[in-house]
């Protein structure tokens, strides 16, 4: 394997990581909402990891010492786990917003 096999490899497996680890944190309501947010969190680990991770291991000053295939590993994990938390907190606006928009209606 090429050594950009490898990182993709490495984004994939950080991506489906920090997802996995979004959902076990709160149970989501249902497979839909666990599908969208599993989906959103391995496609922004897999779009944003390498710039998250660099982000990361420079904040730290860790940037000498890991190499590319671990700071795309730990920032797609980052990146995957901070999307579900950004779509969580949209679907709870949106939901909260709904509700009151549907109790104007009612009265």
């Amino acid at each position: 394997m090429t050594d950009a096999s490898w990182l993709w490899l490495a984004k994939l497996g950080g991506a489906v990581a920090g997802s996995a680890i979004s959902l076990a944190y709160v149970l989501p309501a249902g497979r839909r909402e666990a599908a969208i947010r599993f989906g959103i969190g391995v496609a922004s680990g897999l779009a944003f990891g390498g710039t998250a991770g660099l982000k990361i291991a420079v904040e730290l000053g860790i940037e000498e010492s890991l190499g590319p295939h671990e700071l795309v590993l730990m920032g797609s994990a980052a990146a995957s786990l901070s999307a579900w938390w950004a779509l969580g907190l949209v679907m709870r606006v949106f939901r909260a917003n709904g509700r009151n928009r549907s109790n104007e209606h009612d009265a």
